[in-house]
């Protein structure tokens, strides 16, 4: 037993050692992801317009280097380590004293702090292994998202073809119940979002929510579904009534709703059967 104490904690502490890393390319997938995708856009409809698009320098998730984006300064592998160069850095660029944004060591230790939990909750393993992959996915969706009110197909289609391919052997729901989960998970927000736009002739979310749900029931199976429904759609309110009303947030205003299904989804991973259990105990 303490042999396999021992290895699960190393084992922890290693999943979040990477997670802290991961968070940092994660922070690089936020900024960049969406400003490829509208070049890409740009392209395909100079393409169809039958124009050419002047010269532009390479723009990926590798290239260019990270810079700072009031003086341009190259950022250095030693202004890159994770949390501990915001810390050194006292949040400040080191060429410019331009103040970084808390976002970049939150995302880092929110992915470490998942990642950790997610070794400690699974063991080691498949399921662990899937779960960050899931878990990663997650935290780079509902940052996006609450950045540009984008939730990418490059993200949330392989995610769901991933969870699928997790549960051929079943390691987090039967494969019939994915199934089932992807196709309800899409059609649910399909439908509310139907028969939104007929009661009111607006349209109340993006496609991309159908698919992020459709992804959610594909790895954690239909049963979760409606404990997803309930919590994301409950913090969603609560959220969006808080901005309103102490932050004087415009009620036409889009509130993004792919942060509070990726919460949902994360809450599902790990206590979802307690928590569906418990519910149904209280009826």
């Amino acid at each position: 037993m303490p042999d396999l104490f021992h290895d699960l904690l190393l084992f922890t502490a290693l999943a979040t050692f990477v997670g802290l890393f991961v968070g940092s390319f994660l922070n690089v997938v936020i900024h960049r992801l969406p400003r490829m995708m509208e070049r890409e856009w740009h392209a395909q409809a100079a393409e169809l317009r039958g124009e050419s698009l002047p010269e532009q320098e390479t723009y990926n998730l590798a290239v260019p280097r990270s810079r700072c984006p009031h003086c341009g300064h190259m950022i250095t592998a030693f202004e890159n380590i994770p949390v501990i160069s915001y810390l050194v850095l006292r949040g400040r660029c080191r060429h410019c004293s331009a103040p970084i944004g808390r976002r970049y060591p939150t995302v880092e230790m929110l992915t470490a702090v998942l990642s950790g939990y997610a070794a400690w909750h699974f063991g080691f393993g498949l399921a662990a292994a899937g779960a960050m992959l899931f878990l990663w996915t997650m935290v780079a969706l509902a940052f996006i998202d609450l950045d540009t009110q984008l939730l990418p197909d490059s993200l949330t289609l392989p995610l769901l073809w991933l969870g699928l391919l997790f549960n051929l052997d079943g390691t987090y729901s039967e494969l019939p119940q994915a199934v089932v989960g992807a196709i309800a998970g899409y059609l649910a927000l399909w439908a509310v979002y139907w028969l939104f736009k007929l009661a009111t002739g607006k349209e109340g979310m993006g496609y991309g929510d159908f698919k992020l749900l459709a992804a959610i029931g594909a790895w954690l199976g239909w049963q979760m579904l409606p404990l997803t429904i309930l919590f994301s759609s409950l913090v969603g309110a609560v959220t969006g009534l808080g901005l309103i009303v102490f932050a004087r947030h415009g009620r036409d205003v889009p509130i993004p709703f792919g942060p509070y299904l990726a919460a949902a989804g994360v809450l599902a991973l790990f206590w979802g059967e307690p928590l569906t259990q418990l519910y149904l105990g209280s009826l």
